[in-house]
């Protein structure tokens, strides 16, 4: 269900979220909507970020270059330890910890990302010459 709620908007504002609107793609009322969604996620979730990529607007841990949905599925492979998987990528455990709690609450959209993911490894990167994957030895120390 959504409601219709009205905003008053100083002329900067709207002027800065139709150039935002046109950048991502959208109307101006659903940019609005979600740079709005957005922001409440980054109030709800520390250490988690969103960013503009080639998959389009995707969650990252704050300040690195890394993807929530990369985190979620290294820490599959390390059996949900949080410790291992922060080692791992060398970020602070309680970042690992952020991106796993709003990879949970967010299973749906985290989960589609790991499968698209995968299927780029199994489709497309065979057609890359030099191009390699890297496997994760999840029983090192």
């Amino acid at each position: 269900m959504s409601r219709v709620v009205s905003l008053r908007l100083k002329d900067e504002q709207v002027e800065r979220l139709q150039r935002a609107a046109r950048r991502l793609g959208r109307s101006p009322s659903e940019a609005a909507a979600l740079l709005l969604e957005e922001s409440l996620r980054r109030q709800e979730y520390p250490f988690v970020e969103f960013r503009d990529s080639s998959a389009g607007r995707q969650a990252y841990v704050q300040s690195t270059r890394i993807a929530v949905w990369h985190v979620a599925a290294l820490a599959r492979e390390y059996d949900g330890d949080a410790s291992k998987t922060a080692a791992y990528l060398e970020v602070p455990e309680v970042e690992v910890r952020a991106a796993l709690a709003y990879a949970s609450v967010y299973a749906e959209e985290i989960d589609a990302a790991i499968a698209d993911d995968e299927w780029v490894a199994e489709h497309l990167l065979p057609l890359t010459p030099g191009f390699e994957v890297m496997t994760v030895d999840t029983a090192a120390p």
